[in-house]
């Protein structure tokens, strides 16, 4: 390669245009505030450049179509900028990139075709854009892709036919807020599962860490797309998946109860589909399990040992045939079978004749000897004059006290 000159002049507060000069072989501008357009000349100044990060900046205009004479270039990131347009097909060109990032800004179209040659990816962190149209199967010459994250844009297709035959080293798989369709990928199992950096994932408001003290981690996120189809059991050979989410798409049928091979699971969100039936029990022995998001029309009694102990009514939101003790309310499970149903209903039938006779016999006691009396003129005359006796008596006995005293 020759001798340059390595620059980092990152997490500064260093603004306006970027200003090129010759000879440089890495430049680190990210976490800055530059601003204004990328230098339309940058692949013909620079055009030994192996690492080039401008993250975080405030930069925007197009990509310049000068980027494919980089030929060497290894590292580009260009997220969180305002950049918009699409990217320039000579990114082809840069065939020895492993990592391309331009998260976060205002990219649009499709993802070009050009991709495809770009056969040493291994990062594509995308998310964020508004990106349409279909992932592009060409995409299938990606084979050594470990991170694929291109949620949040507008992205349609079914990708249930392909993306299991194509990312073999598959680690992170993000395709949330998109359009997706078809049935969920199956045979995903086959995805290797091993991750060697270090990688920060978000999961429902905790930080994980994956390192190299971490083995066998994969995160998926198919969420708020239009999947349909029942919950593939060969999700649940990915053994060392520890971030789960479907929420939001059509998926229906029931949870499969080899659920419990996801022994390293600690987030799984299964909310806003067709989800029915029980919940199995083999779902308490996820020990790691922390998150859980089960709103759909499942129904029966909820597990109540191990770790599903763990979970509160907020878990189960949406499930009105849910019972058992985790719920709010604590409803208990009576009408679980047809036996204790019928015995509830002669119970409430009791119930009513019991309180209806307590009224009856307080209203009998206090209203009786009225009757009596009216019915009996005789009884009417002797009751009322021997109150009138008492009375008397009372009378007198309050006036000797007043004037003893």
């Amino acid at each position: 390669m020759g001798i340059g000159i390595i620059i980092d002049l990152s997490s500064n507060l260093l603004e306006g245009p970027i200003s090129l000069l010759i000879g440089f072989f890495s430049l680190d501008l990210s976490n800055n505030k530059f601003s204004g357009p990328i230098p339309p000349n940058i692949g013909e100044t620079l055009p030994n450049l192996f690492f080039l990060d401008v993250l975080v900046n405030q930069l925007i205009g197009t990509i310049p179509s000068s980027i494919g004479y980089m030929q060497g270039l290894e590292l580009l990131d260009l997220s969180v900028n305002g950049l918009t347009g699409s990217f320039p097909s000579t990114i082809s060109n840069c065939s020895h990139l492993s990592f391309l990032s331009f998260k976060m800004n205002n990219l649009s179209r499709e993802i070009p075709k050009s991709f495809s040659q770009l056969g040493r990816l291994q990062s594509l962190p995308s998310n964020k854009n508004k990106l349409s149209g279909d992932l592009p199967r060409s995409f299938q010459n990606l084979s050594l892709l470990e991170i694929l994250d291109i949620s949040y844009n507008k992205l349609s297709c079914n990708i249930s036919t392909w993306i299991r035959d194509t990312f073999r080293s598959l680690r992170i798989l993000k395709l949330q807020c998109n359009s997706f369709n078809g049935g969920l990928p199956l045979n995903l199992s086959n995805l290797s599962l091993s991750y060697n950096d270090i990688l920060e994932e978000n999961a429902k408001g905790q930080v994980l860490e994956y390192s190299k003290a971490l083995s066998l981690v994969v995160s998926m996120d198919l969420s708020s797309n239009n999947f349909s189809g029942e919950f593939p059991e060969e999700l649940t050979k990915l053994h060392g998946l520890m971030i789960l989410n479907l929420s939001i798409n059509h998926i229906n049928g029931s949870i499969p109860l080899s659920i419990s091979m996801l022994h390293e699971l600690s987030s799984l969100d299964l909310s806003s589909n067709n989800l029915y039936g029980i919940i199995p029990l083999s779902m308490s022995s996820l020990t790691f399990l922390s998150y859980l998001n089960l709103s759909n029309n499942f129904s029966g009694e909820i597990p109540f040992t191990g770790q599903m102990t763990t979970f509160n009514g907020s878990t189960f939101t949406g499930n009105p045939y849910l019972c058992g003790p985790s719920l709010v309310a604590r409803f208990e499970c009576e009408n679980l079978d047809q036996g204790k149903g019928r015995s509830n209903v002669d119970d409430g039938f009791i119930d009513q004749w019991f309180y209806f006779s307590i009224g009856l016999g307080f209203e009998v006691d206090l209203l009786g000897p009225y009757f009596l009396l009216i019915v009996k003129e005789s009884w009417y005359d002797t009751y009322f004059n021997f109150v009138d006796k008492i009375i008397d008596k009372l009378l007198c006995l309050r006036r000797r006290k007043e004037n003893y005293w």
